[in-house]
């Protein structure tokens, strides 16, 4: 055998032993997150408790000035460091918050986490601990809430190398009368998305 023939044969063998490491290829979450994939979203999220929920936080914090917005989320951030978590255990165990985590065990892994805004771009209610408390200077939530009262966004594809899936965010206001009162962001694991599609299911 010939010296780049032994070479070759050589990284085969070590194709085969070695588990793959290069991430599948990025799916089109346009074709993917379709009118009716939109429609179920929405029938989750268009409910009384999530409306009076971000009701009651919009009444209670009215429209905060952003040096009040920016000591809110940096709170959140220290918190999420410290044993003392007071602003993230009343905000993961209010009404919405389980509603929201019971969801998001109920699409038995097509969504990988949710949370609901408020009109300050704060959150009112998740299913899991977010990096930050305040949305409002992301896309998620200008491109929703302040946009109109039926904007949807859906956001690029990442790759979670941790749990080897791609996710991508699904955002769209949330209105109580016509009126847009906040916004939720769902992020979807199009992982598996893309295999219930194949499926069929």
């Amino acid at each position: 055998m010939g010296f780049s023939r032994s070479i070759l044969a050589a990284a085969a063998i070590c194709a085969l032993i070695s588990p793959a490491s290069a991430e599948p290829a990025k799916p089109d979450i346009n074709s993917l997150i379709t009118a009716s994939v939109v429609d179920e979203m929405r029938s989750w999220i268009e409910t009384d408790i999530v409306r009076i929920s971000i009701g009651a936080q919009n009444e209670r914090l009215k429209k905060l000035p952003q040096d009040q917005i920016d000591a809110l989320d940096t709170q959140w951030r220290e918190e999420r460091e410290s044993d003392d978590k007071p602003l993230i255990a009343a905000t993961l165990s209010n009404p919405l918050s389980v509603y929201l985590t019971r969801l998001q065990g109920q699409s038995l892994g097509l969504y990988a986490e949710i949370f609901v805004m408020d009109h300050n771009g704060l959150n009112v209610g998740q299913s899991s601990i977010t990096g930050d408390f305040w949305q409002g200077d992301e896309a998620k939530f200008q491109k929703t809430y302040d946009v109109s009262s039926d904007a949807l966004f859906i956001d690029e594809p990442e790759w979670d190398d941790e749990n080897k899936i791609w996710r991508g965010q699904v955002s769209f206001t949330i209105t109580d009368n016509g009126e847009s009162i906040g916004a939720v962001t769902m992020e979807v694991n199009l992982t598996e998305l893309q295999r219930r599609v194949a499926a069929g299911a």
